[in-house]
């Protein structure tokens, strides 16, 4: 059990203004407070978060691309012409392959999905690929989650007669692909309002427009709504922000999760342990979401892909069966090269910004688990890559204060490839790259961060006495959900208790179980991955937590969920 690495910093949410207090009469003050902590001062807007609302102006059709890729899709079916849907192999990519092919499908077209292999041809487009798919017959593909840098494959799609209509969320490069249509509302000119859908979101977007020009409603048994419940599984588990329009989505979707009608989903809670009708966005983040991905990290996604396109009972639970397993070995192949990246990285330079390993045989499944765990422990942006003979495949994890995307960018001339986000990215390089590479992020790094007070954040919505935390509270706090991304879980603090009966669980003892009290009330808590309190837990302790029902064996009861524990009267 090894004590954290990194003492946190708690910051606790400024208090709410007299006159927005008295505008939110209508919730009880500690909701009041929450509200504002989001951003909501008004009795309309609050009401607008709390239903999930969809904003205004988000007609499919009012984003660049779609128009043009309806009317081809339509000449498509149309004409008997045969579709390929071209997807990716983690759960955004799966789900909205999933999704496509369905709703193609129910409009009988020939429509079938292909979804690359990570350890064969690597991620996004490939000219190999879609040269076999134009073999087979295949004169029109549908990217979903991938495509938007992919400049040769989609120039080389043209060359050989191959309309291309890229539907992807991830960042656009300064030159576009040339491709029939390109479906991405970051591109320039998009004035689409909202910008972050994920690659699920764009192809309910596109087969809500296309189901609608054939007059199908979304609210109808085959309308595009019978979908959210995979636009919910693959948004979440790709951490899109659960704002605006993906916060309506993913409420509307995990209401369907919880009524499952998907087969291959309902086998998949079966598995995970879940209870349909308790379904959260945690339990996606955390259950469905990994076992999704684990087929994708360690052999074909196509499982993955097959067990949300079945109907067969069978046939879902076998594959259901087959990710659960997968994802066991995903979990234990993801600790050991997390330790041996870890001590690579510590032994080339213990002091740097940014940390990197690479070893040639790190399986690149989950090379991108292993820099988001040194990410964690150390708060440092962390590349972890795999060398092969002659390219090196990095996935890169960063810090709110960190952009590694932007940092990639300015390194363009280094990489084959490359892209993603804010906070996650990946690239590939070759091996007489990789050193100068590694040298010029670690430059950028030190540019960056050398002046900032480098220790993670918690941020706690306000401080409370411990026998102010009501049960009546619960069902307030639950009208947030979706939280995730963008909309975080709820966090007190609490200050000057006492613990009592404090004992290491789970299975390596890594887990502090315990009770605390102000003296007027106790209450039952849990502080996982803090197993280390145990050798040396202080009389008197601050907490920041989350309040919560807790279940176990059918039985419910109260329960704090500690996220940090420091002894009172050390400075936040």
């Amino acid at each position: 059990m090894n004590a954290p690495l990194l003492s946190k910093s708690w910051v606790i949410g400024p208090r709410i203004p007299p006159e927005v207090d008295l505008l939110l009469q209508e919730y009880p003050p500690i909701f009041r407070q929450i509200l504002y902590n989001r951003g909501f001062d008004s009795p309309g807007a609050c009401r607008n978060f709390l239903e999930a609302c969809l904003p205004e102006g988000i007609e499919p059709l009012k984003m660049l691309g779609i128009p043009e890729s309806v009317e081809r899709i339509r000449w498509a079916i149309e004409h008997g012409e045969s579709i390929a849907v071209y997807g990716d192999y983690d759960a955004d990519g799966v789900t909205a392959a999933a999704l496509l092919v369905k709703a193609l499908r129910s409009l009988g077209a020939d429509a079938d999905p292909y979804i690359p292999n990570r350890f064969d041809e690597g991620y996004g487009l490939n000219t190999e690929a879609l040269g076999n798919l134009y073999a087979q017959g295949k004169r029109l593909v549908i990217t979903v989650d991938c495509g938007i840098r992919s400049l040769p494959e989609a120039s080389h799609a043209k060359s050989i007669g191959l309309d291309l209509i890229i539907s992807d969320h991830h960042q656009p490069a300064s030159e576009l692909p040339q491709a029939y249509a390109i479906i991405n509302p970051k591109q320039p000119g998009d004035s689409y309002p909202y910008k972050d859908l994920a690659g699920v979101g764009l192809a309910y977007k596109l087969a809500s427009a296309l189901l609608s020009s054939y007059g199908i409603s979304p609210e109808d048994r085959l309308g595009v709504d019978s979908y959210l419940d995979l636009v919910a599984l693959g948004t979440v588990a790709d951490l899109a922000p659960l704002t605006g329009e993906n916060r309506a989505l993913v409420r509307k979707g995990i209401e369907a999760i919880r009524r499952p009608q998907c087969q291959g989903i309902m086998s998949l809670i079966g598995v995970a342990g879940l209870r349909p009708n308790q379904i959260n966005s945690s339990h996606i983040g955390f259950a469905l979401g990994p076992r999704l991905n684990a087929a994708g990290r360690l052999e074909s996604a196509l499982a993955a892909l097959n067990l949300l396109i079945t109907t067969d009972v069978a046939e879902a639970a076998r594959l259901a069966q087959q990710l659960e397993i997968q994802n066991r070995d995903r979990q234990q192949l993801t600790r050991q090269i997390q330790e041996q990246a870890e001590k690579i990285a510590l032994e080339e330079d213990p002091d740097a910004r940014l940390l990197f390993a690479a070893h040639s045989e790190f399986n690149p499944g989950v090379v991108g688990l292993a820099a988001s765990r040194l990410c964690d422990l150390y708060y440092r942006p962390a590349i972890v890559a795999q060398l092969g003979e002659k390219f090196t495949r990095g996935s890169c994890r960063s810090i709110p204060e960190f952009h590694i995307t932007q940092a990639l960018d300015q390194c363009t001339d280094l990489m084959e490839h490359h892209g993603g986000h804010a906070a996650a990215a990946g690239f590939t390089v070759r091996n007489e790259n990789l050193p100068e590479l590694v040298q010029q992020l670690r430059h950028i790094a030190d540019q960056e961060l050398s002046s900032l007070d480098l220790r993670p954040k918690l941020y706690a919505d306000l401080e409370i006495p411990l026998f102010e935390l009501r049960p009546d509270l619960l069902p307030f706090l639950d009208r947030l959900q979706p939280t995730g991304n963008g909309n975080r879980d709820v966090y007190f603090v609490s200050r000057g208790l006492k613990p009592t009966y404090p004992r290491a669980v789970g299975r390596e003892n890594n887990h502090l179980r315990l009770s605390v009290t102000d003296g007027r009330i106790t209450y039952n808590a849990i502080a996982f991955q803090q197993g280390y309190w145990i050798e040396a837990l202080p009389s008197s302790i601050d907490i920041l937590y989350q309040f919560e029902i807790n279940e176990y064996n059918g039985r419910l009861s109260l329960q704090l969920n500690i996220r940090d524990i420091k002894p009172s009267g050390l400075p936040d």
